[in-house]
């Protein structure tokens, strides 16, 4: 599908500014300036509605080529109070201790362990290494998706 079909700007323009603005954490404006040292001009506005455009397009296109955080993950679940109600709280955490993605479930089985695993995966990649706590619906839910 050609995203770029009928725009006023090349290509090669559009992806340079919204690039940009992920990568760099600029403002509209300050990607104005960046286009107009290189002898484009364009508003601000423009730029602004490239982003809102093109945006969510980029960032599932990065999601999949995104590597794995670590080479070992450990998955966990435990039993929390939010709000006055208990709920299961699945959690991935890399090698060097951050958390890659967590989930409140209201149950611990089967479907809760395979629905946070296979989010996790499509997400970050597949590690070399899964450490989890033997609980057997996360270990049917791993030879699944595995």
């Amino acid at each position: 599908m050609n995203h770029f079909k009928g725009r006023h700007f090349q290509k090669d323009i559009i992806l340079v500014a919204v690039g940009y603005y992920f990568r760099f954490s600029l403002s509209y404006r300050d990607i104005v300036e960046l286009l107009r040292d290189r002898g484009i001009t364009v508003h601000h506005t423009t730029v602004m509605r490239w982003v809102h455009h093109y945006g969510p397009i980029f960032k599932a296109l990065w999601r999949r080529h995104q590597t794995a955080h670590a080479k070992s993950w450990r998955i966990d679940e435990t039993y929390i109070r939010v709000k006055g109600r208990w709920a299961y709280l699945y959690r991935a955490i890399d090698s060097n201790g951050l958390t890659m993605d967590f989930e409140l479930r209201k149950h611990r089985d089967y479907t809760a362990s395979y629905h946070f695993l296979k989010r996790l995966l499509t997400t970050n990649g597949r590690p070399d290494r899964l450490v989890t706590d033997q609980y057997r619906a996360t270990l049917k839910a791993v030879k699944q998706i595995y």
